[in-house]
């Protein structure tokens, strides 16, 4: 005879309760989220000091100035508050005879306080050195000034970017946006082109061919973004499509978070023939039609060429239908070892842009359920977005086992891929769950469509 168990022992009162297991998952996101928080108060913390520090230098060098003019002061008070200084804040670095004058030129380059306030300040003091040094334009170094700012730029990157000479080439690019987009599209992709770019990291001969222009900007991956601008996210290097039973591929295919689209860059070893914009046209059409989500904009081409005559371009671009510019690039022996080490690993570019492998995914999963459906007598209506096409094979009761929590996560996904703010958690649960729904989804696919 069994005995039946036994009721669990009443707790007493103000005794703990059992700890319970902790599920990994739940802790590694909450530790994950602390960690971000400790990150960005730290980070607010030091914009804070080096705002604070900023204004002070600034007012320093403003006082100067006004008691030169005033009492006529020559230059050597310079050298002598310098060491006065020292001696009363002997703990204070930065009081040098060489950074009160730098001090006095950040006052007489920013006179305005309220762009002192708003963009001098947000900047490293090494940064607003660099500036002095090297751009004398009041307009030309508040235009730096404001890319360091928005592109998180260190100080050997903007260096970089001021001796290539980014203030004009920044938005030259011949292009026939003004006609193809609308105004405030427009506007923003045609400054996000340069002309010409600079590849300066490659070092490939006169005798090169196209294949290893491109093989080498692959390998310089992170230099070329850096070179293309904040926004852009490789998507894949000869882009397979197909188009009437026939295979073409693209050079390089990105997509932009800030303008929503899909960018097409081909290269060309030459100099721009009409004809390269005809071949374009005819990629942008596929692309639309074939990769282009709805909330998506048109795509853009970027017509990368050894050099170009103005008319010509000019003359094949002005009853083009799609949007496109051409660019001319320069390439040199290399950039200096300084900047090479600035740039961002491989690992930190994943993180700095995790959009990537989410606008990847989607795009290879949207491919991959259009081609299910039509293997299976679909016909599917193009552009037809992921979550009608995960329907219609729910109906025909062939969808993958993982379709459940594919469809929890797309908005998460569909969010990352067109630029939307998402924490680094969701996005990488979201690719976790795509990536499965992708495999099983083309297992079907090659047993037939038939699940189990």
């Amino acid at each position: 005879m069994t005995r039946p168990p036994k009721s669990p022992a009443p707790r007493r009162a103000g005794t703990a309760a059992p700890a319970a297991d902790i599920d990994p998952q739940s802790y590694a996101a909450f530790v994950g989220d602390l960690k971000q928080r400790i990150i960005e108060a730290r980070h607010r913390a030091s914009l804070s000091v080096n705002r604070e520090m900023i204004l002070l230098y600034w007012t320093i060098g403003r006082d100067i100035l006004t008691r030169q003019e005033r009492e006529g002061w020559g230059a050597k008070v310079v050298d002598r508050l310098a060491g006065d200084l020292r001696q009363a804040f002997p703990e204070m670095t930065g009081l040098s005879s060489r950074n009160l004058k730098y001090m006095r030129a950040l006052a007489d380059a920013w006179p305005d306080p309220e762009i002192v306030q708003r963009v001098v300040a947000q900047l490293p003091w090494g940064h607003n050195v660099s500036l002095l040094d090297t751009v004398k334009a009041p307009e030309e170094r508040a235009w730096y000034a404001r890319q360091a700012i928005e592109h998180g730029w260190t100080r050997p990157v903007l260096v970089h970017q001021i001796e290539s000479n980014l203030f004009v080439r920044q938005g030259s690019a011949l292009t026939n946006f003004s006609r193809t987009l609308p105004a405030a599209q427009s506007e923003l992709a045609q400054q996000i082109l340069k002309d010409p770019y600079t590849f300066d990291f490659l070092s490939l001969g006169p005798d090169m061919l196209e294949r290893d222009l491109e093989r080498g900007l692959i390998e310089h991956l992170r230099a070329m973004i850096l070179e293309l601008g904040k926004g852009f996210a490789f998507v894949g290097s000869q882009y397979h499509l197909e188009v009437g039973g026939q295979d073409y591929y693209l050079d390089l295919l990105f997509y932009h978070l800030r303008l929503r689209c899909f960018v097409v860059i081909e290269l060309k070893i030459e100099d721009f023939k009409p004809e390269f914009a005809g071949k374009m046209n005819f990629y942008l059409s596929a692309v639309d039609d074939q990769l282009r989500h709805p909330d998506d904009q048109p795509t853009i081409g970027i017509i990368l060429c050894k050099g170009r005559n103005e008319v010509i371009v000019e003359y094949t671009l002005r009853d083009t239908s799609k949007p496109m510019g051409v660019a001319q690039y320069r390439l040199s022996p290399g950039l200096p070892p300084q900047l090479q080490r600035d740039l961002p690993t491989v690992e930190e570019l994943a993180r700095e842009f995790p959009l990537m492998s989410v606008v990847k995914l989607r795009i290879e999963i949207e491919r991959t359920l259009r081609d299910f459906l039509i293997d299976n007598g679909g016909t599917p209506e193009r552009p037809a977005g992921i979550g009608e096409m995960v329907s219609a094979l729910q109906k025909r009761e062939i969808a993958p086992a993982s379709t459940t929590p594919f469809l929890a996560s797309l908005r998460v996904m569909l969010e990352a891929s067109h630029g939307v703010d998402v924490d680094g958690t969701s996005a990488q649960r979201a690719i976790d769950v795509g990536t499965t729904f992708l495999a099983e989804l083309r297992e079907l696919r090659a047993r037939g469509g038939k699940d189990g």
